[in-house]
């Protein structure tokens, strides 16, 4: 029996969409833009806030004049899903690395085997980093118009959820991909 010199399509796949989901997830928790409020009263008519889950910013689409660091006087911050959102997002980053860490170990690259076991493991460890940052922007899509805004105002989502359901999604298929290592090791 010779060993397959190529690495295993599961395992390639697992190792693109990982980084690819972590890029995503890591924009997504940084940038202020979850949620748009746009139409607020007493307020120009272009003017837009952009919340995100640790900042506030306004902006003048008409000149694009963008000022973050906006006083939060509705109790944004104080919300149930923003501060969940707050402890899970960076915590799934985090997740995230040491999960494509144990990956590049069980992948084969300099070794002429993959360890199929390691590679299993850490597909278990991204799936539930994808999962972590997932219930967050789900949460925070399903209490949308429930968290506080000005009376009046037009609420949508942010281009930051967005991009953090994708991540969430990558990391999940991927963590998904490398776990079907584990099929190698029981066939053995």
């Amino acid at each position: 029996y010779l060993p397959s010199m190529r690495t295993p399509t599961v395992m390639i796949v697992g190792l693109v969409l990982c980084p690819c989901g972590l890029l995503l997830t890591l924009t997504g928790t940084l940038a202020p833009s979850w949620r748009q409020v746009s139409l607020i009263p007493d307020q120009p008519m272009d003017v837009v806030w952009e919340q995100g889950i640790w900042d506030i910013c306004r902006e003048r689409q008409s000149t694009h004049d963008r000022l973050c660091g906006q006083a939060d006087e509705l109790g944004y911050f104080d919300q149930v899903p923003v501060r969940v959102a707050q402890g899970l997002m960076p915590s799934s980053l985090v997740v995230t690395v040491v999960g494509f860490v144990v990956a590049s170990l069980g992948v084969r690259c300099w070794q002429r085997e993959p360890r199929h076991l390691v590679a299993g493991a850490a597909g278990l460890v991204l799936l539930l980093s994808g999962l972590m940052s997932l219930v967050p922007s789900s949460w925070y899509t399903q209490e949308l118009w429930a968290v506080p805004a000005p009376p009046g105002s037009m609420l949508s989502i942010g281009y930051s959820l967005v991009l953090s359901y994708l991540g969430s999604c990558m990391e999940i298929l991927g963590g998904l991909a490398l776990t079907l290592s584990f099929h190698h090791c029981c066939k053995e």
